[in-house]
């Protein structure tokens, strides 16, 4: 792989986990949201990713010599269909008149492994792209001498 599409994949990795990470973020900052504005309480966001091949020559010259030469997009940002939580608090302004109020379909267990996940991940592809830098530097160096 050539350090063109090496730089272009780790960008967009790191684009798509900064996407993750501001998604994750909203759906434990709205936790205990119960009423938006169409009256249903905050529905946990997911995001769809997509692989798509680095563009250019230098893309296909690399996928002509078999290498993985995908990088990553966030094609959507969609609300999660799970059913929203049933909890009984009669004193809640949002309860219904057998005292149950909807709250959000939010694990904030599972959101703050989402989080490390993503924020790992991040650092994943800091770190690629750190040292695709260095060595194009380093390239620079030896055909400078």
């Amino acid at each position: 792989m050539n350090l063109e599409s090496a730089i272009e994949i780790s960008a967009s990795g790191l684009s798509a986990e900064r996407t993750r990470l501001d998604v994750t973020a909203s759906n434990l900052a709205n936790v205990n949201t119960t009423k938006m504005a169409d009256g249903l309480p905050y529905r946990r966001k997911t995001l769809i990713f997509q692989a798509t091949p680095v563009d250019g020559f230098q893309g296909q010259l690399a996928s002509a010599m078999g290498e993985d030469t995908d990088k990553v997009n966030v094609v959507d940002i969609v609300p999660d269909g799970s059913n929203f939580k049933k909890v009984y608090d009669p004193g809640n302004p949002d309860a219904d008149n057998n005292g149950m109020v909807l709250e959000p379909n939010i694990d904030p267990i599972n959101e703050m492994a989402n989080l490390e996940d993503a924020s790992r991940s991040y650092e994943a592809n800091l770190a690629a792209l750190q040292t695709a830098k260095n060595l194009a530097l380093k390239s620079i160096q030896i055909a400078s001498v």
